[in-house]
Order: structure tokens, then C-alpha cells, then sequence
């Protein structure tokens, strides 16, 4: 019998459940934490970046080139996905996030060194996508990675592990929006050209090291110990058994995507066309980030106890109910007061209770076998279509339709879709 036809005939081995160190929770975390770091602190400082690496006579060109080079990261993470999927599924989950921390460390320190367009020329926007690009290939196997780990560590605590990944992201939210605060807030344009906008990442080198060392260290899951027969083949098994799953666990993402996407955006659409200023814009951000470091843990334990189809159901009708007169209320009385409210309900139920379970879901879609390489296309798909580009939807449509009422209206229609793929596998998914 073949690997393929041995994991959806044969019953997964038995495996000892085991609560999880915390030395190997943390190092699975801690991923997160520096691509969602990174990716938000590049975001708050594409300012600076487009005029030290992309000099132009016009400062929206220089910018424009800015953000294209932070959505490179974007194109080369389906393949990071695959390539880094099929390694986690072959070699073992600590192999994989041991590589993965590698590649994130070699990228950060790129952006953290290089030389601007004055020092080295054209070099320097060269440098700076070859940072870009490494990191988001590292990226794209990260979350599936760190996610099979953490869901293999004890099968009745799935959700509430698969969630820290989501907390450490909200805290990476809240250190990148502190940077970015006490950064333009203390320090002149000139300086922050000068040498301000590295701090952020320089933070991100020292920590590195750190992250490096305690994923070196941490014990493979006994789960994937349990299954060595079943390693031939993960990205073939999942295109030809488990390709359903992929795409409705992608339209399932979208939905938490784009609410996340929208929530990031929001600071940038508020100073952008609601007036408020910048300082309460990144402080309104800080406390968004906190609902989104602390709360779910609460949707991970909420799933576990009434299952992740259940509960991301509740979270995402109820959401998709409160978001059109909650968006009506910040853009009808823009202020610091309903700016704050508006992103902590965004943070309280699209992500805390819809996005943080979807971890455990992706998992049960997918047998160990090829688990990490199917959750990390169909997370990285969703991303790619759904996730980083919906800044760019959203300011579009605003201006196409004059409404400024586009963003929820938007997120609605994802969101419905996300409700009917959520029905599709709730007869697989506890």
C-alpha cells in the first residue's frame, strides 16, 4: 500500500498527548512574531524607505516602488509555502522551523544593513527586495510549519496551541506600533532618515540569534514520529486527495484575512480620509494590538470546548452584523474614541474569535502526512489573494465608488462566501 492510499484508508498510530514544553510552544511562536513584525514595521516606515532606497523627483513614485517591493514578499511566498511544506512533511516539523528562523534572521539583517541609494546606487533597491524576497519565502512556510507543531502537541488543546500563533501576532502589532510611534513622535524627518527607521529592525537582528537557538533545541512531535511510513509524497497526496480542502480552507482564510488586512489599513485610511492625526492613528493601532495579543487565546479555548466550525461560524455572522454600523459610526464621527472602538471590534471578533481557531481547522483537514504542505498553500493562497492586496482593493474602491462605506461592504461579501465554505467542512472538522 502506498503512502497516499495509507493515510485516508488507515487510522492515524496512536501517539502519546502530551501537554507541550514550554520552551518548544515559544520557539513555534515565535515565528510569527518576526514575520508579522517585520511585515508591519516595513508597512510604517514606507515613507522613509521609498526616499533613502527609491530617490525620485516624485515622492509618490518613490513611494509606489516602496510598496511594490513590500508586496514582492508577497509572490515569492506560495512558493516558500510548497518548497517549505514539502521539507516540514519529509524531515520533521523542527527541521523546518529551524530553516525557516534561518532565512527570517538573513533577511532581517539585510534590511537592517544595507546601504541607502546615496552610499551604493542601484545596489541598495536591489539589496532591499533581495531582503524582501527572503523573507517572504521564509514566511510562506512559516505559519503552516509552526502550526502542524503546535496542533501535534496535545489533540485535545488543537485550538487553544494553533491561537498563540495569532497572540504572538498581535503582539508583534503592538511592539511594531510602539516603534513607530515613539520614532515619529521624538525624532525629526532627518534623523529618522538618517538612521531611525533601522532601529525597528536592528530589534529584529538581536532577537533573531535568540529564535534561532531555541528551535534548534526543541523535540519533534510525536505525532510526526508516529507516521515515518507515511512521508513519500506530501505535495502529490494533497493535490490529488485533499485539493477540496484547500480551496475551502483558502476561502475560509480570506475572510480573517481581509479583516485583519482592513484592521492594519486602518490607521492609514483614517489619517488618509477621516482627518485623524497620526499620533492617535498609531495609539488607536496599540490598542487594537492589545485585544489581539490577549483575547485569542479566549477563541482558542472556545473551540476546543465547542468546536472551531462552531465558533468561527458565531464569530462571523455576528461580525458581519455589527460591521456596517460600527464602520458608520467612525466615518460619520471620526475621532480617537471611535477609531479605538471600531479596531477593537474588529480585533475582538473577526480575529480574536473567527481567525485565531482556523489553525486548528486547516489541521484536521489535512492527514500528518502532508498536513504542513496543505495548510501552508491554502494559507498562503488566501494571502496572496485576499490578504496583502487588500489595501489596494479597498483604496480603490473607495475611489471607483465615491462610497466610503467600500470596506465594509467588501469584507461582507468575503465573508459570506467564508460562511459557505465554513458549511462545507463542518462534518470533517470538530
Amino acid at each position: 500500500m502506498n503512502s497516499s492510499s495509507a493515510s485516508i484508508g488507515a487510522r492515524p498510530a496512536r501517539v502519546p498527548a502530551r501537554k507541550g514544553k514550554l520552551r518548544d510552544i515559544v520557539a513555534a511562536n515565535i515565528g510569527a512574531f518576526f514575520e508579522w513584525y517585520d511585515l508591519l514595521v516595513y508597512a510604517l516606515f514606507a515613507l522613509p524607505i521609498s526616499r533613502l532606497f527609491f530617490p525620485s523627483n516624485d515622492p509618490q513614485t518613490a513611494l509606489l516602488f516602496s510598496f511594490l517591493t513590500f508586496a514582492s514578499s508577497y509572490l515569492i511566498r506560495p512558493v516558500g509555502a510548497v518548497l517549505l511544506g514539502i521539507y516540514a512533511d519529509k524531515k520533521g516539523r523542527k527541521a523546518a522551523l529551524s530553516l525557516t528562523a534561518t532565512l527570517m534572521l538573513i533577511g532581517t539583517a539585510l534590511m537592517a544593513l544595507i546601504p541607502t541609494y546615496a552610499t551604493i546606487g542601484a545596489l541598495a533597491p536591489v539589496a532591499l527586495v533581495a531582503g524582501r524576497l527572503l523573507q517572504g519565502f521564509s514566511a510562506g512556510g512559516e505559519f503552516g510549519t509552526a502550526n502542524s507543531y503546535l496542533t501535534e502537541q496535545n489533540p485535545k488543546l488543537k485550538a487553544f496551541l494553533a491561537s498563540l500563533q495569532f497572540s504572538t501576532t498581535g503582539l508583534a502589532l503592538v511592539v511594531s506600533a510602539l516603534f513607530a510611534y515613539f520614532i515619529n513622535h521624538y525624532l525629526t524627518e532627518a534623523q529618522i532618515d538618517s538612521w531611525g527607521w533601522r532601529l525597528p529592525f536592528i530589534f529584529g537582528c538581536l532577537i533573531g540569534p535568540v529564535a534561532l537557538y531555541i528551535r534548534f533545541k526543541i523535540d519533534e512531535t510525536p505525532e510526526f514520529d508516529g507516521e515515518k511510513a507515511q512521508r513519500a509524497a506530501p505535495l502529490r497526496e494533497t493535490f490529488r486527495l485533499h485539493k477540496r480542502y484547500l480551496l475551502l480552507g483558502a476561502l475560509i482564510v480570506a475572510a480573517g484575512n481581509v479583516a485583519s488586512y482592513l484592521n492594519i489599513y486602518m490607521p492609514t485610511f483614517a489619517i488618509n480620509n477621516l482627518g485623524i492625526s497620526k499620533d492617535d492613528a498609531f495609539v488607536a493601532s496599540i490598542c487594537s494590538g492589545l485585544v489581539c495579543t490577549f483575547l485569542p487565546m479566549l477563541g482558542g479555548l472556545a473551540a476546543d470546548r465547542y468546536g472551531a466550525v462552531k465558533t468561527m461560524a458565531s464569530a462571523l455572522v455576528l461580525g458581519l452584523i455589527i460591521i456596517v454600523p460600527s464602520f458608520k459610526v467612525l466615518t460619520g464621527t471620526p475621532s480617537f474614541g471611535s477609531l479605538v472602538l471600531f479596531q477593537c471590534l474588529m480585533s475582538l471578533v473577526f480575529y480574536s474569535f473567527y481567525f485565531a481557531p482556523v489553525g486548528s481547522l486547516l489541521a484536521q483537514l489535512f492527514p500528518t502526512s502532508c498536513r504542513t504542505t496543505g495548510v501552508s498553500i491554502a494559507y498562503v493562497a488566501s494571502q496572496t489573494f485576499f490578504g496583502g492586496i487588500t489595501p489596494v482593493v479597498v483604496g480603490f474602491l473607495v475611489t471607483r465608488t465615491g462610497t466610503i462605506m467600500s470596506p465594509a461592504y467588501y469584507l461582507i461579501a468575503i465573508g459570506l462566501v467564508a460562511i459557505v465554505a465554513l458549511a462545507s467542512v463542518r462534518a470533517k472538522v470538530r
